[in-house]
């Protein structure tokens, strides 16, 4: 075999993933789907923001046919979805991944002051994984406390109000798909579409 040959082989060679990381990826991004779908379902009923009025999504952005049918979608799926987080962050633990996956000082100073653009992708991307935990609770938590206001009535009244509580759940949606789109992005420069390819095949 030529060396040409050999290093076309070990350019073509994916990264290698752990077969739960790839799991935990899958659900997500499916569970995700489901839930902002079934959400605006939801959202469409009484929209957050000018009342029954106010805009709504089309429906082919829908997920659930009508107001009930949206709800058990997304009640359903929330379950998943939670506990999908619960056990990668539990992976995550376990394995240690959390060392070379959570932000630390030294980020920061490779973000100001570093000029390898490589390095400032891993701390960007580190910082971001980090950013997004406090999202994700708020999301879980503003949705226990809709869920079952009357059983979690301790946790919607940390909420102020109903409106409140709706507008911030809301809101921590696009901030997740943002999330979505930025992480993807940041593993094409610190990884190019092999690192991602390599985490769903």
């Amino acid at each position: 075999m030529t060396s040409s040959a050999v290093g076309k082989k070990k350019q073509a060679r994916l990264p290698h993933q752990a077969v739960a990381a790839k799991a935990f990826h899958w659900i997500n991004i499916i569970s995700l789907l489901l839930m902002v779908t079934s959400g605006l379902q939801i959202y469409n009923a009484n929209p957050v923001f000018g009342g029954r009025s106010g805009w709504h999504f089309p429906d082919f952005l829908l997920l659930g046919g009508w107001l009930a049918g949206g709800r058990d979608w997304h009640f359903a799926i929330m379950w998943i979805y939670s506990l999908n987080l619960l056990a990668y962050g539990l992976y995550i633990l376990v394995s240690r991944r959390w060392q070379h996956r959570f932000t630390n000082s030294s980020d920061i100073k490779v973000i100001q002051v570093s000029q390898n653009k490589k390095r400032k992708n891993f701390a960007w991307h580190r910082l971001i994984y980090t950013a997004i935990i406090p999202v994700l609770l708020l999301a879980i938590l503003s949705g226990l406390a809709m869920y079952k206001p009357a059983q979690f009535h301790w946790l919607a009244v940390l909420f102020r109000d109903w409106q409140t509580l709706r507008t911030i759940h809301f809101i921590t949606v696009p901030v997740v798909i943002g999330f979505t789109l930025i992480h993807s992005l940041l593993a094409l420069k610190v990884g190019s579409f092999r690192l991602i390819k390599s985490m769903f095949i």
